[in-house]
This record gives structure tokens, C-alpha cells and sequence, in this order.
């Protein structure tokens, strides 16, 4: 087993856990906050585009979107082309999302706390690297 790989599973889970810990007093865990963030960054999407985006099955997505319109968080109606859902924030979301923003941004700067500018560019250009799609 590659230690890599391992360190790696062990850091994205306790990324999750910490995530969660930071989000609970919003009432949301982290995949809810994926999909949030998602279609508050680029805005309308499809079903479709979220869980390819998010590298997510369907079922999951569809799912979390069903509960986060349910809490009042999304919107979703059908689009164009009838077989497709459309989804966006609802505004009681877009008033919350600042809030929200600021804890995760407070969570991220605790976590990179350690490593300089430099570091975190190197991590990041290292993770790109990797390679997840067998190319």
C-alpha cells in the first residue's frame, strides 16, 4: 500500500469530520454543503452538471438535492427540455450563504495554518497531478 495514497484517505477523512463539526451549527454536513456551494459558484445547473461536477453518483445527488430543497435551502422545476431538473438557490439561502462562507473560510485558514503560500501552491499543483481517471 502506498503511504501517499494512505495519508492522503486519512487527511480527507478527517477534512470531512472537521467540515462537519464547522457546518453543524448551520444545520448542514458537508455533501450538502458541496452541492450548495456548487450551485452557488457557478449559478442554475441540472442535476446532471452538479453530480458530474462533483464526481458523485446520481442517486446520491438527487437525494441531497431533494433534502436541501425540503430544509429550504435549494429550488428545483423542470427545464427546457422536460427530462432535465433544474436547480438554484432559494433565497432564504442566499441570505444565509455569507454566514456560512465565513465559517468555512475561518476552518479553511485553521487548516492551512501550518504550510506558506508557497507550500499550499506546491500541494495544490501536486494534487492535480495526480492521476484519479486512468489517463
Amino acid at each position: 500500500m502506498n503511504p501517499v495514497i494512505h495519508e492522503i484517505f486519512q487527511k480527507t477523512r478527517l477534512l470531512t469530520k472537521e467540515l462537519n463539526t464547522t457546518l453543524k451549527k448551520h444545520d448542514l454536513f458537508a455533501s450538502q454543503w458541496t452541492v450548495l456551494y456548487c450551485v452557488y459558484q457557478y449559478g442554475e445547473m441540472t442535476l446532471t452538471d452538479i453530480w458530474k461536477y462533483l464526481n458523485v453518483e446520481a442517486p446520491t445527488i438527487t437525494r441531497t438535492v431533494k433534502r436541501l430543497e425540503e430544509l429550504g435551502w435549494l429550488k428545483t422545476y423542470v427545464g427546457k427540455d422536460r427530462r432535465e431538473k433544474m436547480v438554484r438557490l432559494a433565497e432564504e439561502a442566499e441570505t444565509r450563504l455569507p454566514n456560512i462562507k465565513d465559517s468555512i473560510e475561518r476552518f479553511e485558514e485553521r487548516t492551512v495554518e501550518k504550510l506558506t503560500k508557497e507550500e499550499q501552491t506546491v500541494l495544490m499543483e501536486l494534487l492535480k497531478k495526480l492521476d484519479l481517471e486512468g489517463r
